[in-house]
């Protein structure tokens, strides 16, 4: 279980930076993250870190995919855990 939080804590911050410095480059017009690096990113666990990255740094906030795909691969991913640690 420790390892599965340490994992969390690494993906939800790398995560977080790499949406930040996609803000960052898409300001400066330089090359940018490839959206599906987001997506899988968070698929991978992520998914917190790139939401509030979203919104702390108001990017990706007008794209309907992240806006709504972000928020429904958290409660997947919830959901999981909710069933595999009810017992």
């Amino acid at each position: 279980m420790k390892y599965f939080i340490y994992y969390l804590w690494i993906i939800n911050t790398a995560a977080f930076f790499l949406s930040f410095y996609d803000k960052r480059a898409a300001m400066r017009h330089k090359h940018r993250t490839a959206e599906r690096t987001l997506f899988i990113l968070a698929a991978a666990g992520g998914s917190i870190g790139l939401y509030l990255s979203m919104l702390i740094f108001r990017h990706k906030t007008k794209h309907p995919s992240f806006m709504l795909g972000v928020p429904a691969i958290i409660a997947a991913q919830l959901l999981c855990l909710w069933y595999f640690f009810k017992a």
